[in-house]
């Protein structure tokens, strides 16, 4: 295919809130070596977004300050040391920035085949979640067959995608969520039990479930009070995974005994500042473990709803109000 000159992307005027989104045009970004062009056709939206569109969360250096993290769509050209990869394979990417556009760049090893039967939308829904919730749960939070995990906003697009993947590894799973409703969802994709934390205490919600052996893994994305309350629900050995701080990343005081007397682990990380080839050895780790399930339709990414490209910024108003159940994607070709 013919490939134009310039694009439509997505940027922002200055740090605020939703208002600050326009849409304009750019040139065509061409690949450099180990690097894909690839048409986007659908862009998955992610809390991160919403951070560096309000100044808390630049791209590392040398990325495009276009957002998006995630992509699916078609390779239209590659660069030297593209692994393989050929002109008109479908893909869905992890990419540092640059998803909210017509076209994107993406380091070869993070891009990953398109899952079959899965449509192009769908796709653009797996890379961030997907990359983020195997290496937090299974690898940092080294979650096994017949484990207890509690999974904090479990109908959110992290949520929903460790229920389903959880699961699938045999672990007995525990999930919060702000509502009926999307406690029937966390139930729906297959959690044990569900927990509305604005009805119910979920530390004496889960200590009825669990009883005095408490969960082994806890995935959390909130922080702040949280924190000793989920230290407080993990066994012996147990693991406190964090991979957001929607509250805080702090607390006034902290009691590291339990730490110690029952031998947890507390570990977390970030996906974006990392190396290509760090991302590269979980994206071989997903390929290996997680597409084959996912071609098989064992999980899917939800969908909660799409957007065109010329309204991102009320995909962003959605996504700042979590009533999503899912992902919410941008719908560019």
């Amino acid at each position: 295919m013919t490939i134009p000159q310039t694009m439509r992307q997505v940027e922002f005027t200055g740090p605020g809130g939703p208002e600050v989104i326009k849409l304009a045009e750019a040139p065509v970004p061409q690949p450099g070596p180990g690097q894909a062009l690839i048409r986007v056709l659908a862009a998955g939206i992610n809390r991160p977004d919403c951070l560096q569109r309000a100044g808390a969360y630049p791209p590392p250096p040398g990325e495009t300050a276009i957002p998006g993290l995630e992509i699916a769509g078609e390779i239209v050209a590659a660069g030297a040391d593209a692994g393989g990869l050929q002109i008109g394979d479908k893909v869905c990417a992890l990419v540092g920035s640059g998803g909210y556009a017509e076209y994107a760049l993406a380091a070869a090893p993070l891009c990953l085949a398109v899952p079959a039967g899965m449509s192009m939308v769908e796709a653009a829904g797996l890379p961030e979640t997907y990359f983020t919730v195997f290496d937090n749960m299974m690898t940092r939070g080294r979650l096994k067959k017949g484990e207890t995990i509690l999974i904090h906003g479990g109908s959110s697009g992290i949520g929903s995608t460790a229920i389903q993947l959880a699961k699938a590894n045999g672990a007995r799973v525990i999930a919060t969520a702000g509502s009926p409703d999307k406690c029937d969802f966390c139930l729906k994709l297959g959690a044990d039990a569900a927990i509305d934390y604005r009805k119910e205490d979920f530390v004496a919600a889960t200590r009825a479930l669990v009883g005095p052996a408490g969960v082994d893994v806890i995935l959390d994305m909130v922080g702040g009070a949280y924190i000793p309350k989920n230290i407080s629900l993990l066994g012996f050995e147990g693991r406190l995974v964090q991979v957001a701080f929607l509250q805080s990343s702090k607390i006034e005081q902290f009691d590291f005994m339990p730490v110690m007397l029952r031998r947890l682990t507390l570990t977390g990380s970030t996906m974006r500042p990392r190396s290509v080839a760090l991302k590269a050895e979980i994206a071989a780790a997903l390929r290996r473990d997680v597409w084959p399930l996912l071609a098989q339709g064992k999980m899917r990414p939800i969908i909660f709803r799409q957007f065109p490209l010329a309204e991102a910024a009320a995909a962003h108003a959605l996504m700042e109000t979590s009533a999503h159940m899912g992902k919410i994607i941008l719908k560019v070709a």
